[in-house]
């Protein structure tokens, strides 16, 4: 398994940008062995993704993103990172670093099995 710790969460107005970021620890191999993604939840609510990167690079986003959210990864570091702008209220949640040796639907949370705490983004509008 890999070890996630997520960061850059906060409470910011509607229209603002947040960057999450996701360091990752990976015994022998980087980032790029893995896939990684973002998923978030609110209570009472399923974990939903957000963006996901594939280990060869490929890219993929939840529908409600619409082009308002950029994933990337920075190898040399295995830091995973959520740009979020234009950000709404109902980007509320709290946004999960997870990861998986590989990419087999990545919309379904049960099929990654490394997990962060999470952060909080609360968007008021």
């Amino acid at each position: 398994q890999v070890r996630l710790e997520e960061s850059g969460g906060g409470s910011v107005q509607a229209g603002d940008s947040l960057r999450l970021s996701c360091e990752a620890s990976v015994p022998r191999f980087s980032l790029r062995t893995r896939c990684m993604a973002w998923f978030r939840q609110v209570p009472g609510k399923e974990r939903e993704k957000v963006a996901a990167i594939d280990n060869d690079g490929s890219l993929s986003y939840g529908d409600f993103v619409k082009g308002r959210f950029t994933i990337s990864r920075d190898s040399t570091k295995n830091v995973l990172h959520l740009q979020m702008d234009s950000l709404k209220s109902e980007d509320t949640g709290m946004y999960y670093c997870a990861a998986n040796p590989q990419c087999l639907s990545p919309d379904r949370p049960e099929n990654f099995n490394s997990w962060g705490q999470g952060t909080q983004v609360t968007v008021s509008s």
